[in-house]
């Protein structure tokens, strides 16, 4: 027995069709035949049409004809129908001489032809039956999407209570700091800053390209504090900081260097970054020495996957994200087209 406690499913409502399809074929055999003739041939019926549908939109279209097998198609088609005709007449004699006929029936090449035409025309309803199942799915989709959408922005409006405390609560600090130690209060303008940033600017879909650079100035800067030697780094920018960009897309890069790519008790750490500009196109670069102790495989290369697979959303297959693992040299490379 199906529940629904919410909007049914796309599965859900197939068994509904197929439900009102049984009852609807039961209640036009009932005028010829006894109630259990009726039962009985009604669920053939459904059955068979069910074998065809499904046969087409989930075995022979995807696999024959979107793949550009047409010729191959057809002829299955031809086929897969013939075969659905000829066993469905034999199945419904048989059915009907071993339990409702006085005297058996042969089989006639009238009852065949009957049953084959009968399943082209169940056949051409497949594609209907398979556009009507992409437009619920797609339907589905757009409500989860819409409803994920509201939930996000009912949750970041929650969110921002706390952090613009915070902000109050970090100006307050920096002009105590400030008169006091102003490297510290300096630090402290920062982490407001890169707070900021999540808040009124990630949620974006397109940011300023100063806004991205001063970002990930304000994160080295504050993960230099945490490194007991000097880092030999250069940050060369040459590209028009009026473009935008998705949020957070360079952060990965940089972020990897701190996590994996610094040896923290080694005063020869080296980081060069570039940010270039050429035919409208970003191009931004890390390199990095790497400690000499091999990290383990199991704490790299998350970020750079989640990476890829946004990238794939938000460019298709127009960007290229290159890494590459030179002994001693970590080099990471990303191009992307400029909006």
């Amino acid at each position: 027995m199906l529940s629904f406690k919410s909007k049914p499913t796309i599965v859900q409502l197939q068994w509904m069709v197929w439900g009102f399809v049984f009852v609807v074929i039961t209640l036009s055999l009932l005028a010829m035949d006894s109630f259990w003739q009726a039962i009985t041939y009604a669920l053939l019926n459904t059955c068979f049409y069910a074998t065809i549908i499904y046969g087409n939109i989930l075995w022979l279209f995807p696999r024959l004809y979107l793949k550009g097998k047409v010729a191959l198609y057809i002829l299955a088609v031809i086929i897969f129908l013939l075969a659905m005709g000829a066993m469905r007449a034999f199945i419904t004699l048989n059915i009907y001489n071993l339990l409702f006929a006085k005297h058996p029936e042969p089989m006639t090449m009238k009852a065949v032809i009957s049953m084959i035409v009968g399943g082209i025309m169940i056949f051409l309803l497949s594609f209907v039956f398979r556009i009507a199942i992409a437009y619920f799915a797609l339907k589905r989709q757009s409500e989860e999407i819409l409803t994920q959408k509201t939930q996000a922005e009912i949750n970041l409006l929650k969110s921002q209570v706390q952090p613009h405390f915070l902000f109050n609560t970090l100006n307050n600090i920096y002009y105590e700091a400030y008169l006091e130690a102003p490297r510290t209060a300096a630090l402290i303008e920062r982490l407001s800053d890169i707070m900021r940033y999540f808040v009124d600017e990630s949620p974006k879909e397109q940011v300023n390209l100063g806004t991205e650079i001063q970002f990930l100035e304000n994160y080295i800067a504050l993960e230099k504090i945490r490194i007991r030697y000097d880092i030999d780094l250069t940050f060369h920018k040459d590209s028009s900081t009026a473009q935008s960009l998705p949020p957070m897309l360079l952060m990965t890069f940089v972020e990897n260097i701190f996590k994996h790519g610094i040896d923290k008790s080694s005063n020869e750490n080296k980081i060069e970054i570039s940010l270039t500009q050429q035919n409208g196109r970003l191009i931004f670069t890390t390199t990095n020495t790497l400690p000499q102790t091999p990290l383990s495989i199991s704490s790299t290369g998350f970020g750079i996957d989640n990476l890829r697979k946004r990238l794939v959303l938000l460019y298709g297959s127009n960007f290229e994200l290159q890494v590459q693992n030179k002994g001693d040299i970590y080099v990471a490379n990303l191009n992307i087209p400029l909006a």
